[in-house]
């Protein structure tokens, strides 16, 4: 496990990576190396450096937690001491679909010791137990979900990526006009309203963009910049299905950071490769923004909510979430 993680842009598009990288790409560099792997075959994963959340075994979630048929990805943008994004990518071998799970970087979560300005927001978790503490946080929130992987993307590699796909068409919903001088190099987000095919360098400030100069923006705040970014997400995906992929592949493959064995990634590639743009679900953890004693505003997670997605995403019982953002969104 590396000890330290590049700074990253920490938005929504890393999700795509973990389907280019781990679920969709058929992996040609592995196949090479390695032939047909089984899942979890003794190499060091995160899950390993875990410390095991119980999970009840009357739970039901207790059994299809142990399944050897899905492979759980934590994806982890990372500024300072600070995560900026986390994301769980959720490949489910046998059924052929893909959830992603995306849990805002504000959500309450209070730790024993850590009651210091902003050290209840799940993003603190990662300066004091790095991409670990991340992953024992998540999996807490999600019910004792295991956590095998993770990812790191930076602002570079988004750049390149884009380029590798030839720009992404995105319908820009608000005019976005932002300067920060301040920022290595400085940082300028000027974009009007209406359809743009962005390139790499305009992908990255669009996927930065916070709110405007006068303090306007989103009008939801940051779940709206989540949305916004799927919508972008989306896009790409759908662009890099018509490449055929093998030069973003090829991009991918030399430019993103993983723990995922090479044994894991050949499995998954051979297992990938029959999956589409409509086997891809997305979602974002049920709840609410609050503002508690200490000023500061969290997003407060819905127990029951956060037990209905994981019912639907393990397939267990009848109810599925309506096709909404909150709550689920077929892309």
């Amino acid at each position: 496990m590396k000890k330290e993680t590049k700074k990253v842009f920490g938005k929504h598009f890393i999700v795509w990576f973990v389907v280019f990288v781990i679920l969709l790409i058929p992996a040609s560099k592995a196949l090479d190396q390695v032939g047909e792997a089984t899942i979890f075959s003794g190499e060091t994963s995160l899950l390993d450096e875990m410390t095991p959340i119980t999970v009840d075994p009357d739970s039901p979630f207790y059994e299809v937690f142990q399944s050897k048929d899905r492979v759980n990805v934590l994806l982890v943008g990372v500024n300072g001491n600070l995560s900026d994004t986390i994301m769980l990518g959720s490949y489910d071998m046998k059924n052929q679909h893909v959830d992603v799970i995306s849990i805002p970087r504000d959500t309450y979560y209070p730790r024993a010791g850590h009651n210091g300005i902003g050290q209840k927001k799940i993003n603190a978790a990662y300066g004091s137990g790095g991409v670990v503490g991340t992953a024992e946080a998540v999996s807490d929130i999600l019910m004792g979900m295991p956590i095998h992987y993770y990812v790191d993307v930076g602002y570079d590699d988004v750049e390149k990526i884009v380029e590798a796909i030839g720009g992404i068409p995105v319908d820009i919903t608000i005019k976005m006009d932002y300067d920060d001088p301040y920022d290595k190099p400085p940082l300028s987000i000027h974009f009007e309203k209406g359809y743009k095919v962005l390139n790499g360098k305009e992908a990255v400030k669009f996927l930065r963009f916070r709110k405007n100069n006068n303090g306007t923006g989103y009008s939801d705040g940051d779940i709206g910049r989540i949305k916004a970014q799927q919508e972008f997400i989306k896009s790409a995906f759908k662009e890099s299905l018509g490449l055929g992929l093998p030069k973003v592949v090829k991009t991918v493959l030399n430019t993103v950071e993983s723990d995922m064995p090479l044994g894991m990634g050949t499995k998954i590639a051979t297992k990938a490769l029959g999956l589409s743009a409509d086997n891809v679900t997305t979602y974002l953890t049920p709840g609410e923004s609050k503002t508690r004693e200490d000023k500061l505003s969290y997003w407060i997670v819905d127990e029951a909510g956060v037990k209905e997605m994981l019912m639907a995403i393990y397939s267990i019982g009848d109810e599925v979430p309506e096709d909404d953002t909150a709550e689920g969104d077929e892309t």
